[in-house]
C-alpha cells in the first residue's frame, strides 16, 4: 500500500490517513482504497446498484488515472463506496472525454469504527483494455460533514488539487 498525501489547500479533518494500491491483472487491474480515522464523521455516497453513474467525485469517492507510458491518452476511473463507478477516456489533458469501454468493474467495501476511529477500505476488479506499462495515479476525494472536500494523491503538481495533471501520475505499472 502505498500512502497518499493531503493536498496542502486542505484541512486535515476527520480522515488522518489514505492508503492505495494497484496492479494490473490478465484482464484489467485490481486496486485497493483504505481511509483511516473517523469514518463515521466524514459523508458517504448511499450504497446503490453497481451501475456506471456521473459525478461521482462530488462526494466521497476514489480515482485512478491510467496512461500508457508513451501516449497523450489516458483513462480516468471513479469508483465509489456506494458501489457506483464511472470510467472516462481522454485524448489528452482533459480533452476529448468520452465515457471509456468496460468489461466490468466490481467493488466491494468494508466500514468499521469504534469510539470515532477506524476504517474504510474498497477494493475494485477492474475488466478493462488497459495497456502496460502505464503511468498511474491514485487518488481519493474525502467530502466532511460540513461540504468541504480533502484531496489525496501519491503526489501533486503545483497551484490548486488536480487529478488530471500529469504530475499526478507517479507509480508506474507493469503487466508481468
Amino acid at each position: 500500500m502505498q500512502p497518499l498525501t493531503l493536498h496542502q489547500t486542505c484541512d486535515l479533518g476527520p480522515i488522518k490517513a489514505v492508503t492505495a494500491s494497484i496492479k494490473a491483472t490478465p484482464t484489467g487491474c485490481e486496486a485497493e482504497f483504505t481511509l483511516e480515522g473517523d469514518v463515521d464523521a466524514i459523508i458517504l455516497p448511499p450504497v446503490g446498484p453497481s451501475v456506471r453513474t456521473d459525478d461521482l467525485w462530488k462526494t466521497t469517492c476514489f480515482e485512478i488515472f491510467w496512461q500508457p507510458i508513451g501516449g497523450t491518452s489516458y483513462r480516468e476511473f471513479n469508483l465509489s463506496p456506494s458501489g457506483r463507478w464511472a470510467a472516462y477516456d481522454f485524448d489528452g489533458f482533459r480533452d476529448g472525454m468520452r465515457d471509456a469501454p468496460i468489461d466490468t468493474i466490481s467493488l466491494s467495501n468494508s466500514h468499521a469504527a469504534v469510539n470515532g476511529e477506524g476504517e474504510l477500505v474498497l477494493k475494485a476488479s477492474i475488466a478493462a483494455e488497459l495497456p502496460a506499462p502505464a503511468r498511474v495515479a491514485l487518488n481519493a476525494i474525502v467530502e466532511h460533514a460540513d461540504g468541504s472536500l480533502q484531496f489525496w494523491a501519491l503526489a501533486f503538481g503545483p497551484g490548486k488539487a488536480e487529478f488530471h495533471a500529469e504530475a499526478c501520475r507517479t507509480m508506474t505499472v507493469e503487466r508481468s
